[in-house]
């Protein structure tokens, strides 16, 4: 059987990622002089508590080599192939981490095969190619099937979210406060993307209703209307929002796997509460 690895910020459901045995390293969330382990030392509905009362906002960091390792170790302990799924390498560390600890671990067990896959996706588009992968290496498929499995739905994922507010932008430094002023008078809602593994905008909106019905379009335009899909509706602390976007998308388009997800922490710090998207895949 095929081991997959992946990090923190994929978001894959806990119960989900148990099941299928997926072997999750934390990213990093530092706090003051806290420093936290990504949905270890501190979960969605915490963090999101904390977030909202926050004057600062604390920064995070991916997992370093010695930490790919010790999730390698732990599946080379009982799998002899392993695939290690990670977050586009334009926007973080991990890639390059991961990709570190695998030359440390084919020193130290030659016999063990590993393939990192850089998904140039983040949220729950990343976690659909390890969910994915590892449902093929449940299934007792092969190596080389496991990684192109991966390749095949981090290409064809696609990523939406709005945030709530742009405070959370203006706070991370992501844009000017003359703009973070003028969005709040105005209900702006910012769309953004991924596009070649670079987080993009895609627009905006003057209310969250406009901004959904923009979702559904931007959906349309890439796979069609009525197209077959595998959705994960994400929030931070918005799941009632989030509803009414699940039964526009579910309306539009033939889902035949939904996933409802909450982003962690570590990714929730540069949206804020009240985000939501959308990660989707044709099928």
């Amino acid at each position: 059987m095929v081991g997959v690895l992946t990090d923190s910020t994929a978001s894959i459901p806990e119960k989900l990622a148990q099941k299928l045995n997926i072997e999750i390293v934390p990213y990093y969330v530092h706090r003051g002089l806290e420093t936290l382990r990504d949905m270890v030392d501190v979960g969605p509905k915490e963090f999101t508590q904390w977030l909202k009362g926050a004057s600062k906002l604390p920064t995070t960091s991916n997992p370093a080599p010695g930490d790919y390792m010790v999730g390698l170790n732990h599946l080379a302990e009982r799998v002899k192939e392993i695939v290690a799924i990670t977050m586009t390498s334009k926007g973080s560390g991990a890639y390059q981490s991961c990709m570190a600890a695998v030359d440390m671990l084919r020193e130290q067990s030659p016999e063990v095969r590993v393939e990192v896959v850089d998904t140039l996706q983040v949220a729950m588009s990343h976690g659909w190619a390890a969910i994915e992968s590892a449902r093929c290496a449940v299934s007792g498929l092969s190596f080389e099937e496991v990684v192109e499995r991966a390749h095949e739905v981090a290409q064809n994922g696609m990523m939406i979210q709005t945030a709530d507010t742009l405070r959370y932008l203006y706070m991370g430094g992501r844009i000017g406060k003359a703009q973070h002023l003028a969005g709040s008078l105005l209900n702006i809602k910012p769309l953004i993307g991924m596009q070649d593994g670079v987080i993009v905008a895609l627009g905006t909106t003057r209310s969250r209703l406009k901004a959904y019905r923009r979702m559904v379009e931007l959906m349309q335009e890439r796979v069609g209307d009525g197209a077959r899909i595998k959705v994960a509706f994400m929030h931070v602390d918005a799941v009632e929002k989030l509803e009414q976007l699940q039964a526009m998308v579910t309306e539009r388009f033939e889902c035949i796997e939904t996933i409802v997800a909450e982003l962690s922490p570590a990714l929730a710090v540069h949206s804020g509460p009240g985000t939501v998207g959308v990660s989707f895949f044709p099928t």
